[in-house]
């Protein structure tokens, strides 16, 4: 049994060329009949994240895109920095498919009973290639969504929400207590915040400004730090003495951001000292960067004594160090939560010729708070 789909449909692919130029556009491509194990999902949401968009867009100066193609199948091409060709060789020259994560109705399925029984049903995915009218995915690959909840529900089932929990259980197994998350107004942030509160963990959210404090607080966070106040610094301070966190997540990257974080959780430590050290505390602070908000350099001053570290953090790493188990176990509780702990809010649903117009880039590429973009790339 299958519904109908049809011989190919639109998907958006990213082509950065030789000659230094980005070039996103739909291109159309082929949808096979699937495998003994494979479904047919027609994509109804797909969510634009920060990490869709290094791909989508890379390092393209995009001050200098111009909107190309035609009404139905527009496209943009913008300059690639001469200095940031080298770092990105292996992709030049190759179309490639984006989007991390989405969610549609299976409209067909191979022959094996797993793949049957996913038939009719909405599902969300994850894998690339996802800003696309259909994409066909193995049947162990779908997270079946909980009745009553549509695609839209679905469409940040993973990223989102298994950064989030990944953190937490990060947490756990490095032996600290509680945590501290930078950028924690956006969608992330108050997933984490939800998480935190319900099982009671001490989370220190770091915004950058009055008016996200102001909404983190209404949402029942405990600990909110203005970076933009000047009482910054002694407002982190405090809320680490309180909370015992020596362990950070920072979506921002560059900057001095994650030197600070560092120098008050030392402070924090030192605020009830056991014996004084000229190299610093013997308490480890570690602060991961797992985003890219600010491009720039990462800076700091070793004010924060010899215990410290500095890493990168990505989701999918993680879950494949936890294993399978304990990765469906997180899942399962995304499925379970997904319209309470892990409901995600979008400003606008486009389609795909909408996302490459760059009034729309212009806007969703500022990847601000409270102005993240859903794809439906069925929407007519």
């Amino acid at each position: 049994m299958a519904l109908s789909f049809p011989a190919s449909g639109l998907r958006l692919h990213s082509l950065i060329t030789k000659r230094g130029e980005l070039e996103a556009s739909l291109a159309r491509v082929d949808v096979l009949p699937p495998a003994p194990n494979e479904v047919i999902v027609r994509i109804e949401a797909s969510p634009i994240n920060p990490s869709d968009l290094g791909l989508l867009f890379g390092p393209a100066d995009m001050s200098t895109a111009r909107q190309t193609g035609t009404d139905e199948q527009p496209s943009i091409t913008a300059d690639v920095p001469q200095a940031a060709m080298a770092a990105i060789a292996g992709r030049l020259d190759q179309p490639l498919p984006v989007g991390n994560e989405g969610a549609g109705m299976v409209v067909a399925a191979g022959n094996s009973a797993a793949a049957q029984a996913l038939l009719g049903r909405t599902v969300a995915i994850v894998g690339g290639a996802m800003y696309a009218q259909y994409r066909t995915a193995n049947a162990e690959d779908c997270l079946v969504l909980p009745a009553g909840a549509t695609a839209a529900d679905g469409a940040s089932c993973f990223i989102n929400p298994l950064t989030a929990l990944g953190m937490v259980e990060t947490m756990r197994r490095e032996g600290h207590r509680a945590l501290v998350h930078t950028a924690a107004a956006s969608n992330l942030g108050q997933m984490l915040n939800r998480i935190c509160l319900k099982d009671e963990i001490g989370l220190v959210n770091i915004v950058r400004s009055a008016a996200q404090e102001a909404m983190l607080r209404a949402q029942g966070a405990l600990y909110v730090c203005n970076s933009a106040a000047p009482s910054f610094n002694d407002d982190l301070t405090q809320a680490l003495v309180t909370t015992g966190a020596t362990l950070a997540f920072d979506a921002v990257g560059g900057g001095a951001l994650a030197g600070r974080i560092l120098f008050c959780m030392e402070a924090a430590i030192n605020h009830r000292p056991a014996t004084y050290s000229r190299y610093g505390s013997a308490i480890h602070k570690q602060v991961y960067i797992y985003g890219g908000l600010d491009p720039g350099p990462t800076e700091f001053s070793r004010s924060f004594g010899m215990a410290y570290g500095i890493g990168g953090w990505l989701v999918f790493p993680f879950l494949t160090k936890i294993g399978p188990d304990q990765s469906q176990k997180l899942k399962e509780r995304v499925a379970a939560e997904l319209k309470t702990t892990f409901v995600s809010h979008y400003a606008r649903e486009i389609s795909l010729p909408e996302a490459v117009q760059l009034h729309n880039i212009a806007v969703y590429n500022k990847r601000a708070t409270g102005e993240k973009y859903l794809i439906n790339p069925n929407k007519r």
